[in-house]
């Protein structure tokens, strides 16, 4: 589903260069469910924008679904990203202007789906939105803003969510249901799950477990996941 071969990614220049990415070479099944942990600043954030090709390597290969992102122009990675890869924040990223309905019909709206408010309503339903689709973000709790930007990455059906720390805005309790149901549905649909964390016990839900740390991956075994991820 996601393989990353040798992939390089530095930011800055001359003495101010810093080598955020240093040689990734990471394979993830179709389907399966990955937390990605480490300290703070040691790329994770930035290696899920390489997956989704919101930051283009500067050498390396990038597939997904067997694509290679590196060759697409900008028009074309976004149709592709549009139709595979969901993408959940640590902030919600809703538009204050518009209702939960219409922020989860975005992506379709972009694609020309004339359901795209059919399908958002579905989908707001199914994260348990169903009687606040008229709302405005204002008008919702932390964990509501997250769901309908769950249901928002969702809508176009992709085959991939990409999480960054979905739960780090949230109180323990609202984190937990969310992670409830972003695992609930990540079962349910079969998609791929990328999630960055720094919650030893989130990472621990996921099938595999991998580690970056001064821009390299490190596979690690849930048990062995007791080092405190700053």
């Amino acid at each position: 589903m996601i393989s990353l071969h040798d992939v390089y990614l530095s930011l800055g220049s001359g003495h101010s260069r810093v080598d955020i990415l240093r040689g990734i070479d990471v394979d993830i099944d179709r389907g399966q469910s990955v937390g990605l942990v480490g300290p703070s600043g040691s790329g994770k954030s930035t290696l899920l924008m390489v997956m989704a090709g919101l930051e283009q390597a500067d050498r390396g290969k990038v597939l997904v679904e067997g694509s290679d992102l590196s060759v697409m122009d900008e028009d074309t990675l976004a149709r592709f990203r549009g139709a595979q890869i969901g993408i959940i924040f640590q902030s919600f990223h809703l538009v204050p202007t518009m209702t939960a309905l219409e922020n989860t019909a975005i992506p379709l709206e972009l694609a020309g789906r004339a359901d795209a408010f059919d399908i958002a309503k579905a989908e707001l339903e199914a994260v348990g939105l169903g009687h606040r689709i008229q709302h405005y973000p204002a008008e919702l709790s932390g964990g509501e803003q997250q769901r309908v930007a769950i249901a928002r990455s969702l809508a176009p059906r992709p085959s991939i969510l990409i999480a960054d720390e979905p739960t780090g805005n949230l109180d323990a309790e609202t984190g937990k249901e969310i992670s409830d149901l972003m695992f609930r549905l990540h079962k349910e649909r079969g998609m791929t799950l990328m999630l960055v964390t720094h919650d030893p016990n989130l990472a621990d839900r996921c099938e595999r477990v991998v580690r970056l740390k001064s821009g390299q991956l490190v596979e690690t075994p849930h048990h062995d996941e007791t080092e405190t991820l700053n």
